[in-house]
Formats: structure tokens, sequence, C-alpha cells
């Protein structure tokens, strides 16, 4: 996916996607935000997420890693922060063709509720959203079930998760003193 480059907005490392996303919807920023997750920080990974936004409300989601658009791009893209999110504003008609790419659109509501987990905040965005891309009732919960089974064949990130899990497992066990003994 190319874009032009937009005007820089705000570029900062975030541990909750959450941030940058309400920001976006706040200020109703047309444009797109570049989130590059901790494995591309610290481990030199390849692979950022891309969210065009058009008046605050995400439209295409993109992963350069996997190459992959809508929401599986967004499955790839929810792994555990922090995250280095550097936000730009470009003119709506630049983002026209991307928009246009079927198979990297997502519905609005989607991630706020992805990559961020917060309920509220999707359906502030789906609110925000033009009536013409306001989902019908089950429409996003289908594109959800697409999201999920393409997290779900990704091996790697699942044993990443585990593992994650696994280490933050041992230092509680260490912090409450229950080591095996």
């Amino acid at each position: 996916m190319k874009l032009p480059q937009g005007r820089l907005r705000k570029s900062r490392v975030v541990t909750d996607p959450r941030e940058p996303l309400a920001d976006v919807l706040d200020r109703a920023v047309t444009g797109y935000a570049v989130f590059e997750p901790q494995d591309s920080l610290l481990l030199d990974a390849d692979g950022r997420g891309v969210v065009t936004f058009v008046d605050g409300v995400p439209v295409v989601a993109y992963h350069t890693g996997t190459d992959r658009g809508g929401p599986p791009a967004l499955a790839d893209l929810a792994v555990p922060g922090p995250y280095h999110v550097s936000v730009f504003e470009l003119d709506g008609a630049d983002l026209g063709p991307v928009h246009d790419v079927e198979d990297l659109r997502v519905p609005p509501g989607m991630p706020a509720e992805r990559l961020a987990g917060d309920p509220a905040l999707a359906d502030s965005t789906r609110r925000a959203a033009p009536p013409e891309r306001r989902a019908p009732a089950g429409t996003e919960a289908a594109d959800d079930h697409g999201a999920v089974e393409a997290f779900l064949e990704d091996e790697e990130k699942i044993e990443a998760i585990r593992e994650q899990a696994r280490q933050e497992a041992k230092q509680r066990a260490a912090e409450w003193e229950l080591n095996d003994t």
C-alpha cells in the first residue's frame, strides 16, 4: 500500500493504542497512523500497521510485515504494547485510491475493539461514521470472525503471547514468593 507522505502531527511511544485512536477521533483527523509494535521497536521484526482515517473514523488497515489488509491486518497488529505511533494528516483526495480497495477496508469500530479493546471508543467511532459506513447489526461481528480466524492461524503470534504469559507468571510467582523448592 502506497500513501503520500503526510504532515506529521504527532509521534510518540504509547502503551495503549486507545490513546492515539481516541485523539484522532476527537480531532477528526483525515490522514493515517503508523503503529510500530514492540517487536519492531525492540527486535527489529518486520511489520508496521497503517490505519487510515477520514474525519477521525478508520477506513483502511494494512500490515506491512504480512502484506494483509482489512480485518486480518488488525489481527496481525494486535500484539501487546508498547507501540510507536506516528499520526500524519493528509488530504482526503490523496487517500481515495487506497480507500477504494475493498480488501483493505475495516468497519469503523473495529480498530478500537481489536487494537485498544475499548467497546466505548468503538461505539463512539461508529456514531461518528457517515451513515453509509455504519455497519448494519451483525456485520462487524461477521468481520470480527474473519479477524479471529486470521489471528488463530498465526502460530508465531500465539506462541509469542504464550511465552509472554509464561514470563509474566514466573515474575508474579517470584514476587509472591511462590518459587518451586
